[in-house]
Order: structure tokens, then sequence, then C-alpha cells
């Protein structure tokens, strides 16, 4: 198995994990009636969530571009969840939100900035691997 071959496997795995958790971060918006504003609900749906599934499937075709999709919005994603739950004082900070939801929260805001920062490393990785194939 090559080293791209396993770079793309690994990315894979974090892009459909960060799409698992970001699903259960949102479900924790809900119940603990955190909201977003218009603009901050459509560069969740557009970024952070169809962003790496479109970059991510674009590796097939166009493997430099998807890897560079996928690295572009899992960065603009890490920036986003970090500076809104971890640095911003807001409803969407870690620390302001209903005490029950908090736990759920607070892990999912963490392990999306974990998966966020691996799917940018891997994505830039893949990117950089398939750059010295061609």
């Amino acid at each position: 198995m090559s080293n791209e071959t396993t770079t793309w496997r690994w990315l894979t795995s974090a892009v459909l994990a960060h799409f698992l958790i970001s699903l259960i971060h949102g479900s924790a918006h809900a119940q603990a009636n955190v909201p977003l504003s218009r603009a901050g609900t459509l560069f969740v749906f557009i970024v952070i969530l169809a962003g790496p599934l479109i970059g991510l499937a674009l590796t097939w075709p166009a493997q430099r571009i998807g890897g560079a999709l996928v690295a572009i919005t899992m960065t603009a994603s890490l920036v986003f969840g970090v500076v809104n739950h971890f640095v911003l004082s807001s409803p969407d900070h870690v620390s302001h939100v209903e005490a029950s939801w908090r736990p759920l929260f607070a892990s999912t805001a963490a392990l999306l900035a974990v998966t966020e920062a691996l799917g940018t490393g891997l994505a830039v990785r893949f990117a950089r691997e398939r750059q010295r194939a061609s």
C-alpha cells in the first residue's frame, strides 16, 4: 500500500469522523438552545458540513483540488470553531452553554477542533504527495 493510499484512508476517516461529530454537536446546539446567526448557519452547512465531504469526493477525479478543498474548509472550520467555542464571549462559548448540555457541547467542540486540525494536516500531506507523484 502506497503512502498516498494510506494518507487518503486516514483523510477519509478524519472527514467522516468530523461529519459525525458535527451532527452530534449540532444536536447539542439545538437542545441547549444555542442559536447561530443566518451567516453562521450558512457557514456551518456550506463550509463545515458540505465542504470537506465535497473535497473528499473530488479527490477521486482531481486529487490535488480535492485535497486542497478539504484543507481549506477544515482550516476555516477550525478557526470558526475555536474562535466561537473557546475565544469569544457569546452564547456559543462552551462556558456559557446550559449546564445540562455543557459536557456534550464542550466535548464535541473539542473533538471537532481535533478532527479539523488532523484533517487539515492530512489534506495538505495528501495534496503534496499527489503533487510529487505528478
